[in-house]
């Protein structure tokens, strides 16, 4: 069940609720708006997302959405989903006597992930991969017509496959579209690429 409120939430953590409580405190000690997120406690300046309060099975966390950008000196920021995120780094805590010790510390990090948000940082994700390019109607049609033309097109990389998918469709006219691919059927039977000439 996804809590509505942060006192809710930390009430059903009974294996966690003091650890919770002391985080929250530095938490709220910080400035930040406090809400409830994905069933979370969610903690935001100027309505953006700055860190999140979590408790597991095995551990309490701090989620810092731009965690990527923190200095971290203490090295004690994770990537608990590797593959997944960028920007998100989670510290963990074991116990509340943690917590406690590591106070100043932990008040250091929140300093500066809200100093990043202020200032408007933001780690830079991946591009995009370029959308792929379907197969235009006249190839597929002469390909389903033509087995060897259909083997020496599939035995070409995939690169070679896009070019030759790209030529033909960017034609807006069929009549364009159908010289090209007249002028493509040779070179594909040959095995080459439309542009292996300019890559020598």
């Amino acid at each position: 069940m996804k809590e509505k409120n942060v006192d809710a939430y930390i009430t059903g953590q009974t294996h966690w609720t003091e650890a919770l409580h002391a985080l929250r405190a530095m938490l709220l000690k910080s400035g930040l708006e406090e809400t409830i997120k994905w069933g979370s406690p969610v903690y935001t300046l100027a309505n953006k997302n700055v860190v999140g309060l979590s408790a597991f099975k095995s551990y309490v966390g701090l989620w810092f959405f731009q965690g990527a950008l923190l200095q971290d000196d203490d090295a004690v920021l994770i990537n608990a989903q590797e593959g997944k995120t960028v920007a998100m780094r989670q510290w963990r805590f074991d116990n509340l006597q943690q917590i406690e010790e590591n106070e100043s510390k932990i008040l250091h990090y929140l300093r500066e992930a809200i100093k990043n948000q202020k200032e408007g940082r933001k780690v830079d994700t991946p591009p995009k991969k370029a959308a792929q390019t379907n197969m235009p109607e006249l190839l597929e049609e002469a390909l389903k017509s033509n087995a060897v033309l259909k083997r020496n097109f599939h035995e070409l990389t995939p690169f070679k496959q896009k070019e030759y998918s790209a030529y033909i469709a960017e034609a807006k006219r069929e009549t364009t579209q159908r010289s090209r691919l007249e002028k493509c059927i040779p070179m594909i039977l040959e095995g080459i690429g439309l542009n292996d000439r300019y890559r020598k």
